[in-house]
């Protein structure tokens, strides 16, 4: 079994306490292959401009961060001046280097080809994706002493799990996290369905909500960012398919896909038409087109900063497998190529301080990956979010689905596919079936090509993923 396959007893331990929240801007576009539409990643999966040339390491164990993660402009300055201003002994801020994932594998790969000790890259920064190729290749360093030296911090159990890839070792140390919540206008609250608890949705209860507004003469009020800049397939793959189907690819075209398909043609009735065309719900949201909308908390986060009393957050709903939802991981590991090990392990051990991870969250939004107490002079609107992402982390329904694994460069074309059955089925009402058949096959290609095998939810699979 590849070393990055997890098992669903492991990730249903997931939400045992988080706190999750946005970062503090839009994620930098990327460029598709040819031939493939241009599909936004998601916040913190950032694509910056390649790699540049840094400088060796200044004497006395100066680090070089290498980070798929903080890459926007505005994220990388804050990184550099603010959150690492009072490293120990100094840091040098252009050793900060934001790195597009293909180009931080490169790198890695390539300093591990000169030996242990003999790369420059001392730290790296990464989602728990962007490090499964460098566990697969053996190219990181096993952290486990570190981990047991950090145990203080309150690393969330199941995120430190998730760093061991099936192995003993321990290869990331918990560092950032952030996630998908729901977002209602005040004005909406008094048309939720009767009996319905707004932390505890179901799917349809979320039809039946947008259903009450239409019937009060608002229109269609519920919204989605189902337009080409937004994460719309996230939607699908983290959130409505697992929700219903309890999977994602084995699952793709079963009778249960068919029946979410069969709820979101339902719904869109009371989805407001420029779904279609939106990218960051926040908009709309404060710009009252939209009354209830879903959207990664980074998309929803100026709403609620700038008029917190007139905005509720709320947990993902439910469908008939469990409140699924998609985490975002952030961790910071080692290269076995590490020039200072020593010196890496303490930059590693200031970035995960509570203070350091207070600051990290007021300058870019990101959460610690811990149980660390937070700035009690939170404002209201990130509280709000705060405690919509604590209900459904701890919901006893909550079935996490992680972000995919192992799709390299195939990232793009497996995401059209889940956009393309959205056109298909709810914008042209093709049968549901038969669209599922046809892009089952489109999605197989993806995976072979990929070579991928299934991730959380899916069960571990032997060798490539298969399509049932």
């Amino acid at each position: 079994m590849p070393i990055y396959a997890r098992t669903r007893s492991l990730l249903a331990l997931l939400m045992v306490v988080g706190l999750l929240v946005a970062a503090c801007g839009p994620a930098a576009q990327p460029t598709p292959a040819p031939g493939t539409p241009a599909v936004t990643p998601d916040p913190g999966v950032t694509t910056p401009e390649p790699v540049q040339p840094t400088p060796e390491p200044a004497e006395g164990g100066d680090v070089i961060m290498l980070s798929t993660q903080l890459a926007p402009d505005a994220e990388a300055d804050a990184m550099r001046n603010v959150i690492l201003a009072d490293y120990p002994g100094g840091f040098v801020p252009e050793n900060f280097v934001p790195a597009a994932a293909g180009d931080f594998a490169d790198r890695v790969a390539a300093e591990a080809a000169l030996g242990p000790g003999g790369g420059q890259v001392g730290v790296l920064g990464g989602l728990h994706g962007d490090f499964s190729p460098l566990v697969a290749e053996g190219q990181l360093i096993d952290l486990s002493d570190l981990a047991g030296e950090l145990a203080d911090r309150g690393f969330i159990e199941t995120y430190t799990d998730l760093a061991h890839y099936g192995t003993e070792e321990q290869y990331f140390i918990p560092w950032m996290q952030a996630t998908y919540i729901m977002a209602a206008r005040q004005e909406a609250m008094e048309y939720l369905p009767e009996g319905a608890d707004p932390n505890a949705l179901t799917w349809q209860q979320v039809t039946d909500w947008g259903r009450n507004i239409s019937e009060a003469g608002h229109g269609a009020r519920l919204g989605f960012p189902a337009g080409p800049e937004g994460l719309w397939h996230r939607f699908f793959q983290g959130f409505a398919l697992p929700a219903y189907t309890g999977r994602v690819n084995t699952a793709f075209n079963s009778p249960e896909a068919v029946e979410m398909w069969e709820w979101l043609r339902e719904t869109w009735q009371y989805v407001n038409p420029q779904s279609t065309t939106y990218a960051f719900m926040q908009d709309p949201l404060q710009a009252a087109e939209v009354w209830v909308a879903w959207d990664h908390v980074a998309r929803l986060r100026d709403a609620f900063v700038n008029d917190p009393d007139n905005f509720v957050a709320l947990p993902a709903p439910a469908g008939p497998q469990g409140r699924a939802f998609m985490p975002v991981v952030a961790g910071l590991a080692i290269p076995n190529s590490a020039p200072d090990v020593q010196a890496a392990r303490n930059l590693i051990e200031y970035l995960t301080r509570p203070e350091v991870g207070a600051t990290t969250l007021r300058e870019v939004g990101f959460f610690p990956a811990s149980r660390a107490e937070l700035p009690a002079d939170l404002d209201a609107g990130r509280q709000d979010m705060v405690d919509a992402v604590v209900n459904l982390t701890g919901a006893p329904d909550a079935l996490p689905a992680l972000l995919p694994v192992g799709l390299g460069e195939h990232g793009g074309a497996y995401n059209q596919v889940f956009r393309d059955a959205f056109e298909a089925i709810v914008i042209q009402n093709q049968d549901i079936q038969t669209v599922l058949d046809r892009e089952a096959a489109n999605l197989q290609d993806v995976l072979d090509l990929a070579g991928a095998a299934c991730w959380s939810p899916d069960p571990p699979s032997e060798g490539t993923c298969q399509v049932e």
